[in-house]
C-alpha cells in the first residue's frame, strides 16, 4: 500500500474510534440530562402517568366535615354538659329512688366521654366554639333556664325525683331533634354515627323515664 494511502487509512481508523468513543461518553451524559429532565417534572416519565403526585390531592380529614357536622358538635357540647351537671345534682341528693340515681349515672357516664370525643373534633377541624352564637341554644334544643337549674337545686330528694325526670324528658327531647338535624345535613362519618346513637340511646331513656314519671307521681298522689 503506498504511503500516502496507508496514512489515510490510519487516520480514518482514528477517526472512528474517537467517534465510537465520543458515542459511548454520550450515552450516560444523555441519560443523566433525561432523568434529571424527569425529576423536575416529579419524576414521572412523559407520557407514562402511573397516578403518582402529579393526580391531584384526596381531601384532607380536617376537610371531611361540613356546617352541619359542626354545628352539631358544637351545640351538643353545652347540652350535654347541663345534662351531666342535672345528674351530678341529682346524684348528690339524699332520698331520691335508687332508679333515679341509676338513670342519672347511666347518662352521666355516657354523655361525658361523647363531650370529649366532640371536643376533639372540633380541634381537629380547626372551629372554635366561641364561633356560634349560643343566644338561640339558651332557650331552645330541651336546654334548662337558670331558673329550672335553681329550681332542681334547691329541691329536696323527694321532689327532685320527679322534677329531674320532667326535665330530663324534655332536654332528651331536645337532643333528639338536635340529632335528626345532623342526621338530615351532616357528612362526617363519625358525627353522623353518634347522632344515631344520640336518638336511639335517648329514645329507650325518654321511655323509662316516662314510665318511671309515671310511677312516682302515682306515689305522690296516695
Amino acid at each position: 500500500m503506498p504511503v500516502r494511502g496507508f496514512h489515510e487509512c490510519l487516520r480514518g481508523l482514528m477517526m472512528n474510534k474517537k467517534m465510537r468513543l465520543a458515542a459511548v461518553a454520550a450515552v450516560p451524559l444523555a441519560a443523566v440530562l433525561f432523568l434529571a429532565g424527569c425529576a423536575d417534572n416529579g419524576g414521572s416519565m412523559p407520557g407514562m402517568d402511573h397516578g403518582g403526585s402529579s393526580s391531584a390531592p384526596s381531601e384532607s380529614a380536617e376537610a371531611d366535615f361540613n356546617m352541619a357536622d359542626s354545628m352539631f358538635a358544637m351545640m351538643m357540647i353545652p347540652h350535654h354538659e347541663q345534662a351531666v351537671e342535672m345528674s351530678d345534682m341529682i346524684l348528690a341528693k339524699s332520698d331520691v329512688d335508687q332508679r333515679v340515681l341509676d338513670l342519672a349515672q347511666q347518662i352521666k357516664d355516657a354523655q361525658q366521654p361523647e363531650i370529649e370525643t366532640m371536643q376533639g373534633w372540633l380541634a381537629e377541624w380547626g372551629v372554635s366554639s366561641d364561633d356560634m352564637d349560643m343566644g338561640e341554644m339558651e332557650h331552645g334544643g330541651g336546654m334548662m333556664s337558670d331558673e329550672d337549674m335553681a329550681a332542681l337545686e334547691s329541691a329536696s330528694g323527694a321532689e327532685a325525683a320527679p322534677l329531674f325526670l320532667e326535665q330530663m324528658i324534655a332536654h332528651h327531647q331536645g337532643a333528639i331533634e338536635m340529632a335528626e338535624t345532623e342526621l338530615a345535613n351532616g357528612k362526617n362519618a363519625d358525627a353522623l354515627a353518634l347522632a344515631q346513637a344520640v336518638v336511639d340511646t335517648q329514645s329507650a331513656e325518654i321511655e323509662t323515664m316516662q314510665d318511671l314519671l309515671g310511677q312516682l307521681l302515682s306515689l305522690i298522689h296516695i
